[in-house]
């Protein structure tokens, strides 16, 4: 679905997406991880048409994404913080989105916006949300569309118990439809009854990219973290070697 072909970014000397080469298949869920600084936002951002960079190429459903921006209708984004209009209700930054994506409201996904009950406080401005509210809006949006891509960064940060699970059922039901969903977080616990594969950077290009349950089968884990924490180990090593 989504194909990257050497992608190199540079802000000035920094080198921040190294020759990338990924593809991004419907039906997984993937999770990008890896230390700050490893490239992670700059590859999402990329694949949003957010930043341009110095060499290589992405496409998406076979088609590159340069210069077409219509692509974008298809991917449901999730920042890590959402910036809204801080004097706006909820209610008329729901509807301002709805008037730009213009979908017909019986095409809309709203199980989100019913499960976290945002339809009882469409009053509420921005600025009195909590950051677990904002999470809310954020995620109601990035859902609501109904894309074929989602990519979701620390969707589960500030949100409590009941409404990360709420989330991690709507993602799993996503997934089953054959969507591709790509998440980033540090909670690792988060992603392992969800992610089907991992991608881990480093230093601004893919340390790997494979499955799940080969990850867990070659290290012996049986929890992401604990994979991550060996492969990382056994890499330092090697490096220390060198």
């Amino acid at each position: 679905m989504i194909t990257i072909q050497h992608l190199s970014k540079k802000f000035g000397k920094l080198h921040v997406l190294d020759d990338v080469s990924l593809t991004l298949e419907g039906g997984q869920c993937i999770a990008l991880i890896g230390p700050n600084g490893s490239g992670k936002t700059t590859l999402i951002k990329a694949i949003l048409g957010m930043i341009v960079p110095q060499s290589g190429n992405i496409t998406f459903k076979g088609k590159d994404i340069a210069h077409e921006w219509r692509y974008r209708n298809q991917i449901g984004y999730m920042p890590q913080m959402g910036r809204y209009p801080e004097n706006m209700t909820i209610g008329q930054v729901l509807n301002m989105m709805k008037d730009i994506r213009k979908m017909p409201e019986s095409a809309l996904d709203n199980h989100l916006f019913i499960a976290f009950g945002l339809d009882g406080m469409l009053d509420k401005r921005m600025r009195t949300l909590s950051g677990g509210t904002r999470q809310k809006v954020s995620a109601c949006l990035a859902f609501m569309f109904n894309p074929e891509v989602l990519i979701l960064d620390e969707p589960t940060a500030g949100l409590d118990p009941l409404s990360t699970e709420l989330l991690k059922d709507k993602i799993r039901a996503e997934k089953q439809q054959d969507k591709l969903i790509v998440i980033t977080s540090h909670v690792l616990s988060d992603l392992d009854d969800l992610v089907t594969e991992v991608i881990y950077m480093q230093d601004g290009k893919p340390l790997f990219h494979k499955s799940l349950q080969a990850l867990k089968a070659e290290t012996g884990a049986d929890r992401l973290s604990k994979a991550i924490a060996q492969v990382m180990a056994t890499h330092e090593l090697m490096e220390g070697t060198l």
